[in-house]
């Protein structure tokens, strides 16, 4: 029997989905979502599947990018050119607002090609967790620090409109 989703009990995945969320989904970013590949739409069944749980059955997603904008990575999201021109140009953090039957969670969508490292620092970050002991590379952790703070204001602009239109669903 399936459900809305269109979900028919548990499946085996192989590939875990990764995705954190914060203990208290409030922030401006409440965890991240790291697909495995570009193709985010044949992940999101998985994705779903895995917030249910805690946001309860899932009714609504919005993203904040179109599908025409370009891949993006996480050091186009932190810096900006100097020159008009020069290098990539700054591009917004993608982020997605899930909303479930008892609680909505904002995450930061992870590019699929970020490398190990700096993703599963960022997807810790996003989620509020610690990312650092003080050993290993600095230069990761701010950068990471950089791209979470970069989400939040992102956030902080995109979710107001968010929360009006989520009050007529």
């Amino acid at each position: 029997m399936a459900d809305v989703n269109g979900l028919t009990g548990p499946r085996r995945l192989s590939r875990p989905v990764r995705v954190t969320l914060a203990d208290k989904l409030a922030g401006p970013v409440d965890g991240a979502w790291w697909p495995h590949s570009r193709l985010i739409a044949s992940e999101l069944p998985d994705l779903v599947g895995a917030l249910q749980k805690s946001l309860g059955e899932i009714v609504h997603i919005r993203v904040n990018w179109s599908p025409t904008e370009g891949s993006v990575d996480l050091q186009s999201t932190v810096t900006r050119p100097k020159l008009k021109g020069a290098g990539e140009p700054f591009r917004r953090p993608r982020l997605m607002v899930v909303t479930g039957r008892t609680a909505t969670a904002k995450l930061l969508v992870v590019p699929s090609l970020s490398s190990q490292a700096l993703g599963a620092i960022v997807m810790r970050a996003a989620a509020g967790l610690p990312t650092w002991s003080g050993s290993g590379d600095a230069e990761l952790f701010h950068m990471a620090q950089a791209v979470v703070g970069a989400a939040n204001a992102e956030s902080a602009k995109w979710c107001p409109t968010i929360d009006q239109s989520m009050k007529s669903i």
